[in-house]
């Protein structure tokens, strides 16, 4: 089972303004929740651990988690209310985010609150977003981690939100302490520059190798993925589509490669430390596939595992 850490919040899709007023969809959101749900639909056990409110938002975020198979196990409910994510997308389909999540119920996780110890079928961790910068989830997190590291995989993705985490520079230290924890990272262009002002993505990859990670893996929109390992760099492309918007790509991505890995029996410390050029290339293909479905597709919603694989079959 792979056990999802993070925040959990409800995306308020804003249409083109009317005389009235913005038209507005409230959806199921949040980087690690669309992780878990991308697990799910892919039909690998997954969990996820965090907080909801008990108000309806935090009702149908729960529910939204049963419908794909995500366990509640995990869960933990308060009264504090759930975030809402404001998000306006520009011409190209690149989303635009404000966050509303003063007290909210995402961050409340407290690290008392954690399961004393997780059962052997908990294989792997993945962690990310603003809940490793925001208190007291991220401090969570992190004994989570620090505790558990090294008995079972734990995979990262900083999807760097500047307007929650506030401190970009406090923010990048502790995702590097992190790092000694971690056996996969993955991350996106728009991450690398923001924490380090630079478009030299191997340089970072190899940074983060060098701090203790086995798997670095930075996606670039159409331009396919980048991952590092050893000390091997490897590119793929990106499968050419019609993008509706870009709204839980990388998070599809995320849960797209640690699916990929889980059912091919290589989500164990052990197996990411071994991981063959073939293997790397095998699962990065998976992923871009996946995170291209969804981007044909309005908000994240993640494809199911034969989706996926009739659209790689369809463009072999």
């Amino acid at each position: 089972m792979i056990l999802v850490c993070g925040e959990a919040l409800i995306d308020l899709f804003i249409g083109a303004p009317s005389p009235t007023g913005f038209p507005a969809e409230a959806v199921a959101g949040g980087s690690p929740f669309n992780v878990a749900i991308g697990i799910g639909r892919l039909g690998r056990p997954s969990a996820f651990l965090s907080t909801l409110s008990e108000d309806v938002f935090g009702t149908f975020l729960a529910e939204k988690l049963a419908e794909s198979g995500v366990s509640s196990a995990y869960l933990q409910r308060c009264p504090n209310y759930t975030t809402l994510s404001v998000v306006a997308t520009n011409p190209s389909g690149q989303p635009q985010y404000s966050f509303y999540a003063p007290n909210s119920a995402d961050r409340a996780l407290a690290p008392e609150a954690l399961p004393e110890q997780l059962p052997p079928d908990v294989n792997a961790i993945a962690a990310g977003s603003y809940a490793l910068g925001v208190e007291p989830i991220a401090s969570a997190i992190e004994t989570l981690l620090r505790r558990e590291a090294g008995s079972r995989v734990v995979s990262l993705d900083p999807n760097v939100r500047p307007r929650v985490v506030g401190d970009l520079k406090a923010y990048r230290d502790r995702f590097e302490s992190l790092l000694a924890y971690a056996d996969i990272v993955k991350a996106s262009d728009e991450d690398v520059e923001l924490l380090y002002a630079t478009h030299d993505l191997a340089s970072a990859a190899r940074a983060w190798l060098a701090l203790g990670t086995k798997l670095v893996i930075i996606t670039r929109g159409e331009k396919g993925p980048l991952a590092a390992f050893g000390d091997r760099i490897v590119e793929r492309p990106a499968p050419k589509i019609e993008v509706v918007d870009t709204v839980g790509a990388g998070d599809t991505f995320h849960a797209g490669l640690l699916s990929w890995l889980d059912a091919n029996n290589l989500l164990t410390p052990g197996g990411i430390t071994g991981l063959t050029l073939e293997q790397v290339t095998k699962a990065l293909d998976f992923a871009v596939a996946a995170a291209a479905i969804v981007c044909t597709r309005r908000g994240a919603n993640p494809p199911s595992w034969s989706e996926v694989e009739q659209f790689m079959a369809s463009r072999a």
